[in-house]
């Protein structure tokens, strides 16, 4: 009996520190959201917001890396395909941490994208994910942003793109360093091809786990 309070104690006790660390996170996410808001305004203005894609190529986009962005709070657990972390705590773990760790860190990762939800509109949101975007090698070496990216290997901004051409730059977001824009790489191309099936209705993610579209594997 007594080893069970015990336990009991300590579980609540670990509870109330991983509250309070996801609160922490939420706190510092408003403390910097005037920042944040001024940036990603910036960027908009700029001709580099969601928007700015195009709205066949941003509902894409959006159906690959997070099916449930409009209308969740930061966090979701449910949507097929839409995995562990949205966009929001994508880009949570980009303007929040100087350095991100897996692991625990994830608590005030989550904390921190719903302070960006309460503080930002969706389009500050995606404007600021888009601008900060790991998008793998370039000609020029390492490149960061998914409009610098489409410039950087087809000349072209994203909504000037060719459908596959565009998949191509949702494809790499998975696993950056893994993937290689503008060279033969059958890899790269069997992940856009699952997304072509995805976008073209032909097939659904098995769960919500399924970011590497398992659901939509050529048959």
């Amino acid at each position: 009996m007594r080893v069970l309070k015990i336990l009991s104690a300590l579980v609540l006790l670990l509870t109330a520190a991983a509250f309070v660390y996801g609160f922490a996170g939420y706190l510092d996410a408003r403390a910097d959201a005037f920042r944040l808001s001024a940036r990603a305004d910036r960027l908009i203005a700029g001709g580099r917001g969601g928007v700015d894609l195009g709205p066949r190529q941003l509902a894409k986009l959006l159906q690959v890396e997070d099916p449930g962005f409009v209308d969740h709070s930061g966090v979701d657990l449910s949507s097929a395909g839409g995995g562990l972390t949205t966009i929001t705590q994508s880009l949570a773990k980009r303007v929040g941490f100087e350095t991100f760790q897996p692991g625990i860190a994830k608590i005030r990762q989550t904390g921190y994208a719903i302070g960006l939800e309460h503080e930002l509109t969706k389009q500050e949101i995606l404007a600021l994910w888009l601008d900060t975007l790991e998008m793998g090698h370039g000609p020029d070496g390492w490149m960061t942003g998914f409009f610098r990216a489409s410039n950087a290997i087809y000349g072209k901004a994203p909504a000037e793109l060719s459908e596959r051409e565009f998949l191509s730059l949702v494809a790499v977001l998975i696993a950056p360093s893994t993937y290689h824009l503008g060279k033969d790489d059958p890899k790269l191309e069997d992940r856009v091809a699952r997304i072509e099936r995805l976008v073209a209705g032909s097939c659904t993610p098995l769960d919500n786990g399924d970011v590497w579209l398992e659901g939509c594997r050529d048959k």
